[in-house]
């Protein structure tokens, strides 16, 4: 041929406007496409074939699909922010100024330097990478690691921020149609006219599906459907939107291109779509199969319902003269298109003993030579097709004649699209007499009630001409064909793809059955079938069939792989939405964070939050202002913003069973009107959280969390409420920013609370030690507890977050003659450690349990479980080794190092000092005027007085005599005034 390779067509392309011509760039060569173009019709339009090179080998690749299905067709799109990798051009639209560049090829995609692997096939089998790189050990960390990495991936990231912006929405919708083909949309009219709330999403930019391209008066039926649909109020028709999972009870996660490609700073790129459906119809189609012939990758090798896409849709041809080779009449109407477009059909090569229907029967009509029981020995070419080598189906693979041609639409069937039917547990059955995998109706994904929550419908449950609506003719039987010809040659099938962007053949799959790989789960892994970019869309059926044959058994024996969302990938700015910049992670602030900033606030922070670490005076250093605020306190009274602290409120028939499970304590027995401090473990027995519990009422709960632990906590009362004890009668609800809560602590603390006025009875009688009461102070409805962490008289008052701002001031202004003090966290730290108690994060480090801390008292011994307690009772957590919770005196005056280890006589294995403490908090204590600290140490409680050595390097070594962990107030008596 003079003239080969792809081209556009004089007339059609029922999506484009030749008027409008848009330039784009591609490896920096100035091309031209049209409105309505994706980047794969434009590419071609220009002449452009090759588009990418494959992963392992660097094979050239072209593309083989029209949607989102494409394994090949994957570009760098953009520069600066707005650059992405790996978009697919036969899905990305195209717009004017676009830059594109082609990827995992160096220097150049005609000359990439990469291809050398493809010579070297057979030292890069499936699996290669589990058996190479072992010897020498040295190698990995300074050769094979270093190579490896800069060869990963096929893209680059981009390494600016993305000044686009993304969004997320929410609806509640009776039902959702996924899918706006024919089937779909005529669901959709069902639905709406019954009076139910309906939306369609369709991932294209068009209504349709495939109807108006492979039925004469298709569009006509769609644009009927639409324009009633239109007119419906209950009705939603959402286009370019892609339905990306289907999750538990109806949650449908829905990724809608807004301005995609288009720097428009007004609207959203995308946005995010999370949707409650009542039920969810999957009209998603079906995806048409390549075949397994040598040579099926090369450029110029495409889907045949890709080649009349491309055609029809684009007035694009991706060749001059065409091939078809299939196993069912569908490919007929690809030769019919693109002959009544003017391009030369070569030949049909179709692998069945007789093709009669009427496709075919068309297509002969137009002269068109039909090779019925023939197939593709091999393709001629390298970076495009040459031309065709045709044997007998049945042989293999002794070339009968050789075609000139310079494109090869193929069809090996068609799959129904069922991602969606099956992420959320709906089965498949496997149907011989179509050679596919379909939804089982018996078998849905149900939901709450036990009912079907998702149907599918058309192609996506297997009717792929969905004759009611279509009005399509019955077709020829499909021949499955899963190796072409039957007999191939082991050299043929080191030629034969089955995953394009991988580089996953034929004889790599035969391999893994070889090595023992039976589960197709396992033989993905080790092959990497189906884990590229386009989760095995167009390859996974073919290589579970080669595989069931290699294992000699059947298809359904051999089953899928698992279906995981999402669909399409999502890009990180969608799934984020607005949390970026500064409200990726908002900072939390209590009420009174104004005031504390303009009281010399200095921060820290707290999971979230900011909270004041102290409140400096002029000069003073965070040291200085830390004593002060401890000496106000233990003197008078001073203030703390408790607020942070987690709220959660535990409510229901259930609350006080819940509650026992979830605590090492008894919560269920403690009286209305009363607190409790508790502990929370995990299932491994390891302490968590601690908090205090007050019961408000017969039924209901507020607990309270370290200010780290609110939303962790609330997560994990939730994930064993819903995982495990479902049916208890339980509600919970994270109340923390619902509520102000100020700590109003020291000697004078009920004196200055009671200043303020209100009807609350503060005195010791009416309100003791660990009860609470409620009322108002000041005019502001107020929950007083009477609980310390300080050791100081100490009463918590909460009020609603609007008025704490409020109640502060309030406190302030009365106390002023009382020196009433605002105190930071570091204050706080140190006053619980002067009384021994412990926090959580210091104490704790994910291995300690209460034991270790002397917390036995905490841990109820007349209930029969809690979380944690099984796993506290094996024999390492009983070991009396385990270091214990004691208090550390310096022997020399020096504040002794945070986690600094005691070590102990000898060496281990390693050379290393033996350990036999750790130091878990320590500080310079302000009341005492000594340093004090608290460890973790072996058998400590029964080594009192002995001194241990903690070696710092650079320094000479610390020393410290153990003690009794409580340094100050060991009675108790200054909590009650």
């Amino acid at each position: 041929m003079t003239q080969t390779g792809p081209f556009r067509l004089p007339r059609g392309g029922r999506l484009i406007d030749r008027a409008y011509q848009l330039p784009f760039r591609f490896d920096g060569r100035q091309m031209r496409g049209v409105a309505g173009d994706t980047l794969a019709s434009a590419l071609l339009a220009n002449g452009q074939l090759m588009m990418g090179r494959s992963f392992k080998y660097h094979r050239p690749r072209g593309p083989v699909a029209s949607g989102a299905e494409e394994p090949n067709a994957l570009l760098g799109l953009g520069e600066g922010g707005r650059f992405e990798p790996n978009q697919r051009a036969t899905t990305t639209p195209l717009v004017g100024g676009m830059v594109t560049a082609s990827q995992n090829a160096w220097p150049s995609l005609n000359t990439d330097i990469g291809a050398i692997n493809n010579w070297m096939y057979r030292f890069f089998p499936a699996g290669f990478y589990y058996k190479t790189f072992m010897h020498p050990r040295p190698f990995w960390k300074h050769v094979f690691e270093p190579i490896i990495r800069r060869s990963a991936g096929l893209g680059k990231a981009p390494t600016e921020a993305d000044p686009d912006r993304y969004e997320q929405a929410y609806a509640h919708v009776d039902v959702v149609v996924v899918g706006g083909g024919i089937a779909g949309l005529t669901a959709a009219l069902e639905a709406a006219r019954s009076g139910k709330s309906v939306w369609v999403v369709e991932q294209t930019p068009q209504f349709g599906g495939r109807t108006p391209t492979d039925h004469s008066d298709g569009q006509a039926r769609i644009d009927a459907l639409v324009a009633e649909l239109r007119a419906l109020p209950n009705v939603t028709l959402r286009r370019s939107t892609m339905a990306t999972g289907l999750y538990d009870h109806g949650y449908l996660l829905v990724r809608e291109s807004v301005a995609d490609h288009e720097s428009n700073a007004a609207i959203p790129r995308q946005r995010l779509w999370r949707i409650r459906a009542g039920h969810v119809v999957v009209a998603t189609g079906a995806l048409e199969r390549p075949l397994s012939f040598a040579g099926n990758d090369i450029p110029g090798v495409i889907l045949a319902s890709a080649v009349r896409d491309f055609i029809d849709l684009y007035g694009v041809s991706p060749g001059r003269k065409i091939v078809v080779v299939t196993n069912n009449d569908d490919a007929y109407r690809t030769a019919l298109v693109a002959l009544a477009a003017g391009v030369q059909v070569a030949a049909v090569i179709d692998a069945r003993a007789t093709a009669n229907g009427a496709l075919p029967e068309a297509v002969r009509g137009h002269g068109v030579r039909v090779l019925t029981g023939s197939a593709i020995a091999g393709v001629k070419g390298g970076k495009a097709v040459e031309g065709v080598k045709v044997c007998a189906h049945s042989g293999s693979g002794d070339v009968t004649e050789v075609i000139d041609a310079d494109c090869v639409a193929m069809s090996g069937g068609w799959s129904p699209v069922v991602h969606l039917w099956s992420h959320c547990g709906g089965k498949l059955t496997w149907h011989d007499d179509r050679a596919m995998f379909a939804p089982d109706p018996n078998r849905p994904p149900t939901g709450a009630d036990g009912k079907a929550m998702a149907t599918c419908i058309g192609a996506a449950a297997g009717d792929l001409h969905v004759a009611e609506a279509t009005g399509a003719a019955d077709e020829g039987a499909i021949l499955p064909v899963w190796v072409m010809p039957t007999n191939a040659t082991r050299k043929m099938k080191f030629k034969m793809w089955l995953d394009f962007q991988n580089d996953v053949k034929v004889s790599d799959v035969e391999l893994a059955a070889q090595e023992g790989y039976h589960s197709v789960e396992h033989t993905k892994r080790y092959t990497t079938l189906g884990m590229a970019t386009d989760q095995g869309k167009v390859s996974n059926i073919n290589g579970l069939a080669i595989l069931s044959k290699a294992l000699n058994q059947p298809i359904p024996q051999t089953g899928t792989t698992t279906f995981r969302p999402p669909y399409t990938p999502l890009t990180l700015g969608t799934i984020a939405g607005e949390a970026r910049g500064e409200i990726f992670q908002p900072l939390r602030k209590t009420p009174m964070h104004a005031w504390n900033e303009a009281h010399g606030a200095h921060w820290e922070p707290v999971g979230h939050w900011r909270r004041a670490y102290c409140y400096r005076q002029g000069a003073e250093t965070p040291h200085d202002a830390v004593a002060r605020e401890i000496r106000a306190v233990r003197a008078s009274v001073g203030t703390l913003d408790a607020s942070t602290l987690g709220k959660i409120i535990v409510k229901g028939p259930d609350a006080g069973k819940f509650l026992d499970m979830m605590y090492t304590g008894m919560m269920s027995t403690l009286p209305v009107g009363k607190c409790r401090y508790g502990l929370i473990c995990s299932e491994n027995g390891f302490l968590v959280d601690d908090g205090v519990a007050a019961r408000l009422s017969e039924d209901t709960w507020l607990v309270h969390t370290t200010t780290g632990g609110a939303d962790r906590m609330h997560g994990h009362m939730e994930d064993w409420l819903q995982c495990e004890w479902w049916d208890w009668k339980v509600y919970t609800a994270n109340v923390t920013e619902q509520w102000a809560q100020v700590a109003v602590v020291g000697p004078k603390a009920r004196v200055l609370l009671e200043r303020l006025g209100g009807n609350i009875d503060l005195s010791a009688e009416a309100l003791p030690f660990m009860g609470w009461i409620e009322g108002d102070i000041a005019g502001i409805p107020a929950r007083v507890y009477r609980i310390s962490f300080s050791g100081e008289l100490s009463f918590e008052v909460a009020v609603p977050a609007n008025r704490g701002l409020e109640l502060w001031e309030k406190l302030h202004e009365a106390g002023r003659d009382l020196n009433v003090t605002p105190y930071g966290t570091e204050a706080m730290h140190v006053m619980r450690a002067e009384k021994g108690f412990i926090m959580i994060g210091d104490e704790t480090d994910g291995t300690v349990i209460p034991q270790d801390l002397g917390l036995n008292w905490a841990i109820s011994k007349k209930k029969a479980d809690y979380i944690g307690k099984r796993a506290q009772e094996r024999s390492h957590m009983t070991d009396p080794r385990r270091w214990k919770l004691v208090g550390l005196d310096s022997v020399d005056g020096r504040v002794l190092p945070d986690g600094v280890y005691a070590v102990a006589e000898g060496t281990n294995a390693n050379g290393q000092r033996n350990t036999q403490g750790r130091v878990t908090s320590t500080y310079m204590s302000p009341t005492l005027n000594k340093p004090i600290a608290m460890a973790l140490v072996l058998n400590g409680p029964d080594r009192m007085g002995e001194v241990l050595e903690f070696p710092v390097a650079g320094q000479e070594s610390y020393k410290a005599r153990i003690v009794d962990p409580v340094f100050y107030d060991k009675e108790g008596s200054r909590a009650n005034g």
